[in-house]
């Protein structure tokens, strides 16, 4: 078995990002370990420039992404971290594939027509076409599986349909047609200002989002200004249906506690939020804290991010090789 993601290395990383995506790679990686497999993780900074970026804040936000992995658990001794543009047979294979991909498939997928807005006719090229690079990185690697979340099922459907194409139309059984994985629901954390908007890192105020860099003094003072409403908490989860922000604290409690919302409530019902936000504050400063020292350990030395992310993709282009090899052979290329 063999597991391929990729992720966009976006900077100033937060509470949502860890709680969202990245604890889940950490999963992924302990339980492919256990069952033989192994995992591919990749800095998707190909992707990234499908719309403009800043090049000093994408070198940034780059060394940034790989600080913030490792230091949540993902170990470049037991999965292939690397960039993905050091590895350039990523977009050697998107080229060859486009001649398999059809346009009518690219139309159909609906993150171009939501990424674009009403400006389609400005949006790039590179944008349109990303879904065929999504393929590359992962029949690159013979994929078995890829974690899929409900936006990104469309992408891999188009990844099968290019593999099986290609196998049949040059008579070859060269790409594997990976299977989706499912990954456990990840908590869904909201703003701290606003329990209706996603935490994210474009939000104007700073208190909105606990970021991974922040110390305990700093994330015990956003808990604690946190916005609330006036009720207690109740037993039932169903109970904090049109209380919001109520429900964010909450969710976030059980993520951190990895416990279930009912079990969080048991504990805490009747109790307002006087009595609430310095628990979550102290098991939110417990779990960040060594996540918080070893990424600011990382960031200080930037060398040592370099190598290991070389180290990464010296693996992964031996393991491309044979297959982007494989692909200009029935070419007849």
């Amino acid at each position: 078995m063999r597991t391929v993601s990729g992720i966009q290395p976006t900077g100033n990383l937060h509470l949502g990002n860890y709680l969202g995506a990245i604890r889940n790679w950490v999963r992924m990686q302990d339980a492919m370990e256990e069952s033989g497999g192994e995992c591919f993780f990749f800095l998707a900074d190909l992707h990234a420039i499908s719309q403009y970026q800043d090049p000093a804040e994408l070198r940034r936000g780059i060394r940034e992404m790989a600080a913030a992995l490792i230091a949540c658990g993902v170990d470049p001794a037991r999965s292939t971290l690397f960039r993905q543009r050091d590895v350039p047979a990523h977009s050697e294979l998107a080229w060859l594939l486009n001649g398999t991909a059809r346009v009518g498939w690219l139309n159909r997928m609906t993150q171009f027509k939501d990424k674009s807005g009403k400006n389609r006719e400005g949006a790039s090229v590179a944008l349109y076409t990303y879904p065929v690079l999504q393929a590359a990185d992962v029949l690159l690697y013979q994929a078995t599986h890829v974690p899929v979340g409900d936006d990104q099922k469309q992408h891999l459907e188009l990844a099968r349909d290019i593999a099986i194409k290609f196998n049949t139309d040059y008579a070859v059984e060269l790409f594997t047609l990976p299977e989706p994985i499912i990954p456990p629901a990840a908590a869904r954390i909201m703003s701290l200002r606003d329990g209706a908007a996603k935490m994210s890192k474009s939000d104007a105020s700073d208190m909105s989002r606990i970021n991974l860099a922040d110390d305990p003094d700093l994330i015990t003072q956003k808990i604690r200004k946190a916005k609330t409403d006036p009720e207690p908490l109740p037993d039932d989860p169903g109970l904090l249906d049109g209380r919001p922000e109520a429900r964010n604290l909450v969710t976030i409690y059980s993520a951190l506690a990895d416990e279930p919302v009912k079990d969080v409530l048991a504990r805490f019902a009747g109790q307002g939020f006087g009595a609430f936000k310095p628990a979550l504050a102290e098991l939110t400063v417990e779990k960040l804290r060594p996540i918080g020292a070893r990424f600011a350990e990382l960031q200080q030395d930037p060398a040592e991010l370099d190598r290991l992310l070389k180290l990464g993709a010296e693996k992964a282009n031996r393991v491309a090789a044979p297959t982007l090899g494989g692909a200009y052979a029935a070419l007849g290329l």
